[in-house]
């Protein structure tokens, strides 16, 4: 199981917009959760151990259900973001969990990426020297008319990731297309363009890169985010931006500045559904229910994900 790559699990963030911890989100037949779902398509696509990234707000309830629900022949662990300072500084906080030899994925712990994307990920860590980004299709990754952020990606000839846009306020319009209210042209999206929902696999060389990036981003704070100053820490908290992932790699690939190696966009299969307002929570019920029904996916998390 250690020879296969660590899958770092970004479970910190505040979901102001679902109003509740969206990785326990009950989405599973028999009320399994996100994290659930996720960790076994995981393990059953060719990852060996999981990371979870939490923060001070849920990450008891993250770590009890954890402790209470997940079978004990997973290997996991926990990484602490004790200052909520964006995706980029959540990996970071994952590193010392990680290791700094070993390639590794990074996902959102609110969204189902399904376990044959995890198998691609997997294979293109373990057999190329590279880094690599799922993308897919628009149209897979929206369950309702609420607005949704996604990363929109474009590649070179070779099909490697050439640039990365984070684009805000995507949301479904009635006649089915895509329209993002967050002022950058086009306003309307190609359904069928790929985007990032952050399902990410990294070599070590990535490590460097990220490091940097927060600490220039946040020059007066520790790694783990924690300010020099005890006391600016609680000043500063809700006053620092966040430094997100998908940012970082499209400034760094605008730039011309080095990734550490080249990051390869593979397409995504299927369906890449996830939980952010409270009204996807039903709908992201029902086809998950849909999949079990149809064999698309086990009845359990686990059933496929068990080691031999």
């Amino acid at each position: 199981m250690t020879s296969r790559p660590a899958l770092v699990m970004l479970a910190a963030g505040m979901a102001k917009r679902y109003g509740g911890c969206k990785p326990l989100a009950p989405v599973g037949p028999r009320g399994e959760a996100v994290i659930d779902l996720t960790a076994g398509d995981a393990l059953a696509g060719g990852f060996g151990r999981v990371v979870l990234v939490i923060g001070p707000a849920t990450g008891p309830a993250i770590t009890y259900h954890v402790q209470r629900c997940w079978p004990e022949w997973v290997e996991v662990s926990f990484a602490d973001q004790p200052v909520p300072l964006g995706t980029a500084h959540a990996v970071l906080c994952a590193r010392d969990s990680v290791g700094l030899e070993q390639p590794f994925a990074v996902v959102n712990a609110d969204d189902l990426y399904g376990a044959e994307s995890f198998s691609l990920l997997a294979k293109s860590l373990l057999n190329r020297r590279e880094h690599a980004l799922v993308a897919f299709r628009l149209r897979d990754t929206i369950v309702t008319a609420d607005p949704v952020t996604r990363g929109t990606c474009v590649s070179d000839p070779t099909g490697h990731l050439a640039g990365i846009t984070e684009r805000r306020r995507i949301a479904m319009q009635p006649d089915g297309s895509f329209v993002a209210a967050d002022g950058l042209d086009p306003a309307e999206i190609d359904g069928d363009l790929p985007v990032s929902v952050n399902l990410w696999g990294f070599q070590p060389s990535v490590w460097q890169m990220i490091e940097k990036a927060v600490t220039a981003a946040q020059p007066d704070r520790e790694a783990n985010g924690i300010a020099r100053e005890a006391a600016a820490a609680a000043r500063q908290a809700l006053q620092d931006s966040e430094v997100l992932l998908p940012e970082v790699i499209g400034d760094a690939l605008a730039s011309g500045r080095a990734v550490g190696d080249p990051v390869v966009l593979l397409e995504g299969h299927g369906r890449c559904i996830g939980v952010t307002h409270a009204t996807d929570l039903p709908v992201v019920r029902a086809e998950v229910a849909s999949m079990v029904a149809r064999g698309l996916r086990p009845e359990s998390p686990w059933t496929e994900s068990k080691p031999p």
